[in-house]
């Protein structure tokens, strides 16, 4: 299983859009790193959805139910899409700040390349986002 960190605008589609949803895909995405991020999960695994721009924190776990296809909202075969469904919530968002200040996290991408919408966790990144938000 492989571990992702996925970011949305909550103005936009939230962690509660995907939970009365019950699922979504996940496109829009128009950034090359990204897609290829996107193109290299796989169904089951897990992905932190991070709520940007006006909260700046974690909330969230989906697993992704549907393996990359072909973008719907893009014009080309270019970009791609996944399917997520919600897994739990965390009890308590996990912050930027908080993510920033815990030094296990120092080397995570979320850092190191912020503006990235769609980035790789490591199974110990994620495992230590998951216990902050309890």
């Amino acid at each position: 299983m492989n571990y992702w960190l996925m970011k949305t605008e909550p103005e936009t589609f939230s962690w509660d859009n995907l939970l009365t949803e019950g699922k979504t895909t996940w496109d829009g995405v128009r950034n090359y790193a990204a897609r290829n991020h996107m193109r290299a999960m796989k169904k089951g695994d897990k992905a932190l959805i991070y709520h940007s721009v006006s909260e700046k924190a974690v909330v969230g776990i989906a697993k992704i139910s549907k393996e990359a296809f072909p973008d719907p909202s893009a014009d080309d075969d270019t970009w791609s899409a996944v399917e997520v469904v919600p897994d739990k919530p965390l009890k308590i968002p996990v912050t930027l700040d908080q993510i920033k200040a815990e030094k296990t996290l120092k080397d995570m991408m979320l850092i190191r390349i912020g503006r990235l919408s769609v980035m790789p966790v490591t199974k110990a990144e994620f495992d230590k986002i998951v216990s902050l938000g309890k």
